[in-house]
């Protein structure tokens, strides 16, 4: 990655190295679009939204924010055509697009791109889906945007490649880069042309934001939604330039555009994010477990050393991070003793903690009182950080030692199993059944996955049912 501030470039009717670098990002994606999007890509799609659906639903009972949103949305007495993932509620697009983009990460369980360190499919799938029913669109088209939105916020994302600190490391790129890809999403949904969506891109710039605070200190609990904010955004962006608002054709690459005012003026090789060959999207995986990704490592160590003890450790347990890694683990006294689910979920303390307390971390164990759960307590007060290990893009090392009768006992994971296609269809009905969906999950399932095929959006959203209670 270069640290050069490119200048506006002004000529948005030359070949691609002559003209801003969002209107060529915008026409490489329309001409894959045009092209129609290989079977491949297309079967990842219907994959990833079939996630996507189940953890907003598993998300709407299991907890108080889900209400909470819904509720903040209709003050006023807010209504339109836009439904809302598991309920009754319809809303405008743009509210709509929020409501969802909420459920689909307020359990930490989406998809994620781990060296662009952003979860794609939770902000465009929720911006496609929200003006799908007023523009009559097909689910192809829905999932053909969805795929190209998360093609775009991953190429800037793995362009960046965060890592512990540098450009990119201060922001919730999901959020940030999220802007872009809902809008994209949205406005290829709408059947925008291409000078439109330039416009859109524009007006989304216009409202960025992602300031990473939120994970970084403690207590709050709208850490579980940051992506809402970029979803809404999008959609609303794409709608105003529907109506022929025109926001600024250098907003990525111009004097104060995204790259100086958010990236401390670091931009990528141009080349790298116009390369044609390739789909940067396809390298995003499903979680297995529902916290925060950098956690992962370290609840993989945490059950494989689980099971190599048969019980939980009984002496100290010493936790290698790296720096990426280590901004879940400070304030260190907070992170063990986390005062709400989303502080417990993005704690490396708490999560090795509980992995080694329970054998297993998923949604019935990892529930809304899992910051009280004694068990996990009692280890994450033993659990001492070491930052020892190297920093890098993506996931970081772990490294955990546990003093035992014995001698010390070290477990080490660099890497994180993903689920292939059966196992996200297994996690989908243990998502439906958390829902309330107990026998009925299979045939809710399958329901959904056929409609991803083809046909209208508007028949694929009225198979979502309703969540009981």
């Amino acid at each position: 990655m270069t640290t050069t501030l490119a200048p506006p470039r002004p000529a948005p009717d030359g070949g691609a190295d002559a003209m801003p670098l969002g209107r060529a990002l915008v026409r490489l994606l329309l001409d894959r679009y045009r092209r129609g999007l290989p079977e491949e890509v297309l079967a990842r799609a219907r994959l990833h939204a079939l996630d996507c659906v189940g953890i907003a639903l598993a998300a709407r009972p299991a907890l108080p924010i889900a209400q909470e949103v819904i509720g903040a949305l209709h003050f006023g007495g807010a209504a339109g055509d836009g439904p809302v993932l598991g309920g009754p509620e319809r809303l405008p697009p743009a509210l709509a697009a929020f409501a969802n983009a909420a459920l689909a990460h307020a359990l930490d369980y989406d998809d994620i791109h781990d060296v662009a360190r952003l979860h794609p499919t939770t902000v465009t799938l929720p911006a496609a889906l929200a003006v799908a029913v007023p523009a009559a669109a097909g689910m192809e088209r829905v999932l053909s945007a969805m795929a190209l939105g998360n093609e775009l916020m991953c190429r800037l994302g793995a362009a960046c490649a965060p890592t512990g600190d540098g450009p990119g490391s201060d922001w919730f790129l999901t959020q940030l880069f999220g802007y872009l890809g809902g809008c994209l999403a949205a406005a290829i949904v709408l059947d925008l042309p291409e000078e439109r969506i330039v416009s859109a891109l524009g007006l989304a710039y216009m409202q960025m934001a992602g300031g990473k605070e939120a994970g970084f200190g403690v207590g709050a609990t709208a850490r579980s939604i940051y992506p809402a904010f970029a979803a809404m955004g999008g959609v609303q962006a794409a709608l105003l330039s529907r109506a022929g608002v025109t926001g600024p054709e250098t907003a990525l690459d111009g004097a104060a555009g995204m790259f100086r005012i958010y990236l401390g003026g670091a931009q990528p090789a141009r080349a790298a994010l116009l390369e044609e060959p390739g789909w940067t999207w396809l390298a995003t995986e499903v979680k297995p477990w529902p916290s925060c990704r950098l956690s992962h490592p370290y609840v993989a160590a945490a059950l494989a050393l689980r099971e190599r003890l048969g019980r939980p450790p009984d002496g100290r347990i010493t936790v290698a991070v790296n720096a990426s890694a280590a901004r879940l683990c400070r304030p260190l006294d907070r992170r063990r003793r986390p005062q709400t689910l989303q502080d417990a979920k993005y704690s490396i303390p708490f999560m090795t903690a509980f992995a080694l307390a329970h054998g297993r971390v998923d949604l019935a164990t990892l529930g809304p009182r899992a910051m009280h759960d004694r068990a996990a307590l009692d280890l994450a007060a033993r659990v001492e950080i070491v930052e020892t290990l190297p920093d890098g893009p993506g996931h970081p090392p772990a490294a955990i030692t546990v003093e035992t009768s014995d001698g010390p006992v070290t477990v080490r994971r660099a890497t994180v199993p993903a689920p292939d296609a059966e196992g996200v269809r297994a996690k989908v009905l243990d998502c439906l059944r958390h829902a309330g969906f107990a026998a009925e999950a299979p045939a809710i399932r399958d329901r959904l996955q056929a409609r991803l095929v083809g046909g209208p959006a508007a028949d694929f959203l009225a198979a979502i049912p309703e969540v009981p209670g």
